[in-house]
């Protein structure tokens, strides 16, 4: 008497519908790639590239703040000199850019 009848809703077509609710999700991977993936390999490469050519002389930029200038290379170490008869061996994975030439002389 106070209740109303309650009929079901025509089927809607599922192959438009379906694809509607992958749409979001497809979206926000397309945006996750371009926004971190693609930037991050991209700046890999150049750490890698930059790690393969350094040779001695190089004035560099260590992880932990050191300036100092390449004296050996080995494979996976560098010997840094960062003042006079001062020398460190650190990683070269460590070491995070190559500075212009002159640059510690500057800063001294």
């Amino acid at each position: 008497m106070f209740i109303n009848n309650a009929y079901a809703q025509a089927a809607a077509a599922p192959a438009a519908d379906g694809f509607m609710q992958f749409l979001p999700l497809v979206g926000l991977i397309v945006v996750f790639y371009f926004l971190v993936l693609r930037p991050q390999t991209k700046r890999a490469k150049e750490l890698k590239a930059m790690t393969e050519a350094l040779q001695r002389g190089d004035e560099v930029l260590v992880a932990s703040g050191m300036l100092g200038r390449i004296t050996k290379i080995q494979d996976q170490y560098a010997s840094i000199e960062i003042a006079q008869n001062v020398e460190v061996v650190v990683q070269k994975s460590s070491i995070q850019s190559v500075l212009p030439k002159g640059t510690i002389s500057s800063v001294k």
